[in-house]
């Protein structure tokens, strides 16, 4: 799954956000085979868009058992 930007993590549903923090992979993840300058630079970048997820998705109140089945364990 690609990292979202900034501006669609700030318009994201509480669903999305659901579903982007259950299966992002981890910040850094897709850059492993990158020269180390280039490592340090994505994974800071998806580190911060995490948190935002994060921040959003705590003003939301959180994962909801009903948003939790409705996305699921496997992603679509």
């Amino acid at each position: 799954m690609i990292y979202p930007t900034f501006e669609e993590v700030n318009i994201a549903t509480h669903e999305q956000l659901c579903e982007w923090h259950r299966f992002l992979e981890s910040p850094g993840l897709s850059a492993l085979n990158m020269p180390d300058e280039m490592f340090d630079i994505i994974m800071m970048h998806e580190l911060k868009i995490q948190a935002r997820i994060k921040e959003r998705l705590h003003v939301f109140g959180g994962f909801t058992p009903e948003i939790s089945k409705s996305i699921g364990w496997i992603r679509r």
